[in-house]
Parts: structure tokens; sequence; C-alpha cells
């Protein structure tokens, strides 16, 4: 599995999606700096990192989603690349246009950083897949803008077409209010393209993805990828 990770300036969580990466497929990801404007031939992945690219000046995503690199990373998913991303990164995908919906401010108007449970509601994609019957996941989060929304009539589609990843929930799965750190629509947590070969986020799996770290279940999303991309 080859893999890229987009650097912007104030992204701070890049190192560590390419640590995780490495540690999932054996092979270092090559660091692509924002105003570069082509990827590396042949890659399988490409992701965006979570942090604060532009210090989330202007609108979180909003700069860095006009970046040069950029055109070349929509290029990519549009020819059916797969494309990751965490936080930051699932905002320049919305602003991009590459997933649907906004990021709001969360509700509680707060900064948010602790460990949630997340309900897999999907393992029909590339990035699910090693959860096989679903489950839930405990996996960090730490966002100001982390609240998305979409209009009812997207909301069904997204449900219909089985394209939320993954949503709020509780340590028994149980998808409740409380179990929602922002305030999120439906407690959607991840959203895949219609393709299901782009997934934005906001919980950081590459932060939880090795016992050393204090858990692994992140790892599933990098470990599924693998499995995805493995020959057949």
């Amino acid at each position: 599995m080859k893999t890229a990770v987009i650097v912007f300036p104030g992204s701070n969580c890049d190192r560590d999606l390419a640590r995780a990466f490495e540690r999932v497929s054996g092979r270092p990801s090559t660091m692509v700096w924002h105003k570069e404007t082509a990827l590396p031939s042949g890659l399988d992945v490409v992701a965006l990192p979570g942090g604060f690219s532009f210090g989330d000046y202007l609108r979180c995503g909003a700069i860095a989603a006009r970046s040069p690199i950029m055109r070349a990373v929509a290029e990519f998913a549009q020819g059916g690349g797969h494309v990751l991303g965490i936080c930051n990164g699932f905002q320049v995908l919305l602003e991009t246009g590459l997933l649907p919906g906004a990021l709001l401010r969360n509700a509680g108007l707060n900064f948010v950083c602790r460990d949630v449970h997340l309900n897999v509601e999907t393992t029909d994609s590339p990035f699910t897949n090693a959860w096989h019957n679903g489950g839930v996941a405990r996996i960090p989060v730490a966002h100001h803008d982390g609240n998305y929304l979409v209009d009812d009539s997207l909301l069904d589609r997204l449900h219909g077409e089985s394209r939320v990843a993954f949503t709020y929930c509780d340590a028994l799965g149980n998808v409740t209010d409380e179990a929602n750190p922002n305030g999120s629509v439906s407690n959607i947590a991840g959203v895949l393209s219609p393709n299901r070969r782009v997934l934005g986020m906001m919980p950081h799996p590459e932060r939880l993805c090795d016992p050393a770290l204090g858990g692994s279940d992140g790892a599933k999303v990098f470990e599924s990828l693998l499995g995805a991309l493995a020959p057949a």
C-alpha cells in the first residue's frame, strides 16, 4: 500500500498519520507539501491530516482547500483513488466538495478533546471492512468545529445509500444525545463519498492505533485499507 500525507501549514497530526500507515503497511508514507502541484505516481491512498491548517483562519479548511495540491487530490479522488480526511482533513474535503455537508462550531461552543465511542455503521467500505460485523470502537476526538450538518434530503440519501460510516454512541453502542460530543446531525462522525472511496471523519484513529498509545481500535481504519488494496 503506497500512501501520501498532505502537509499544510498548521497540520499537527501529519507525522502521527504517516506513522499509522507505516505501522500497518510496512512502508513509509510520502509527505507532500501543500504547494506541490502533483502527487507521487502509483499512490493507493492520499490522506489529509488533522490540525489547524492555516490556523483555521477564515473558516476551517477553507484556505487549505485552495492549496495547489488539492487540485491533484481532487483529480485522484475523481479517478477512483482512496482519500482519507481526518478532523481538519474532513473539513478540507467538505470545502473542496469531495464530500457533502458542512462542519459548524460545536453545539456547546467548546473545544472537545477526549475519547468517544463510535458505532461502525457500515463495513462495506475500504475504510471499515476490518470490523467485519460492525461493532463499537473507542477513538479520540479533538476539535472545535465538528458539528456535522446536512439538510434532511441529503441526510436521507446518506442513510439510504449506507454512506454514514460512523456515529457517536455510548460504550454499549447506544446512539444518544449524551454520546454526541458536538451536536452533529444524527450523531454522524464520518461519511463516505458515493463511490465509497473517500472518507471524512472527525475522530482521530491515528491517535489510538497501538497498545502503547492506550488502545488500538483506530488501527482498523488502516488495516481495512490494507485489506481492501491487497492483491486478489
